[in-house]
């Protein structure tokens, strides 16, 4: 089992089974859908079987299991022992993962542990709501007490701005937005 340090996002102890299942929590963490995730809490049973699930994530409209499937699969019997407590069933594989997409998710948050200070949380969102956007350049220069790269990691986590994890590694050039979800 690893551990990781704080997400913000799930609830209760951090624990996965191998680096596969540590990764997929990164990318939950970024999900607009998911409000909050927990670790293996949900205890499934068939006959004298048991077996707890890698995720249990919160969205909107439902409530998703996840099972990372790596050198361990689940059993058969998940999928509909999961549909039978009403949730939606997903399994993720490496396949299933972007890999500029967890490079920039797992840069955040190892970058984001810090408090912003509320002179820069507020000097940022108001200079973002004048000109709808930045570079990530430009953003940097508007923090003067938070280490800079470390309070815009944290503001993107905590979703107050959003930055495109998706097309390229986080740069320079990478445009900083007023979080919308």
């Amino acid at each position: 089992m690893f551990s990781q340090p704080k997400f913000n996002r799930c609830v209760g102890r951090f624990v996965a089974r191998d680096q596969l299942a540590r990764d997929v929590a990164c990318l939950l963490e970024f999900e607009d859908e998911i409000s909050s995730w927990n670790c293996r809490s949900l205890q499934l049973r068939q006959g004298f079987d048991t077996y707890s699930p890698d995720f249990v994530a919160e969205r909107p409209s439902d409530i998703l299991v996840i099972d990372v499937v790596g050198q361990q699969h689940p059993p058969p019997w998940v999928a509909e022992a999961v549909a039978r407590e009403g949730f939606t069933y997903r399994t993720m594989s490496r396949g299933d993962i972007d890999p500029i997409r967890l490079k920039n998710c797992k840069d955040l948050l190892q970058c984001s542990g810090c408090e912003v200070s509320l002179g820069d949380r507020v000097r940022l969102l108001s200079v973002l709501d004048e000109q709808s956007s930045l570079t990530l350049a430009e953003s940097l220069t508007v923090f003067q007490e938070t280490q800079p790269i470390h309070g815009l990691a944290n503001m993107v986590v905590t979703r107050l701005i959003e930055i495109d994890l998706d097309t390229a590694l986080i740069g320079p050039e990478t445009v900083v937005r007023r979080y919308r979800g």
